[in-house]
C-alpha cells in the first residue's frame, strides 16, 4: 500500500506541503488533500478538513 502523503514527494512541494488550512485556520499543517467548493474551485486542505462541505 502506497503512502502518497508522506516522504519523498513532499520535498518537491513549496514549503514542503505546509501552510495554513483555509477552512479550520490551523497553521503550519500539511495541506495535501484537494477539496472542491460549491462553485467548482479546488482548495488544498488539511487531513481533518478533507471531507467537510465548503460553501462559497
Amino acid at each position: 500500500m502506497s503512502k502518497n502523503h508522506r516522504g519523498k514527494g513532499l520535498s518537491k512541494l513549496p514549503s514542503r506541503g505546509r501552510g495554513t488550512c483555509p477552512i479550520c485556520k490551523a497553521e503550519r499543517i500539511k495541506l495535501l488533500y484537494v477539496s472542491v467548493q460549491d462553485d467548482g474551485n479546488k482548495l488544498t486542505v488539511c487531513k481533518r478538513c478533507q471531507n467537510k462541505k465548503i460553501s462559497a
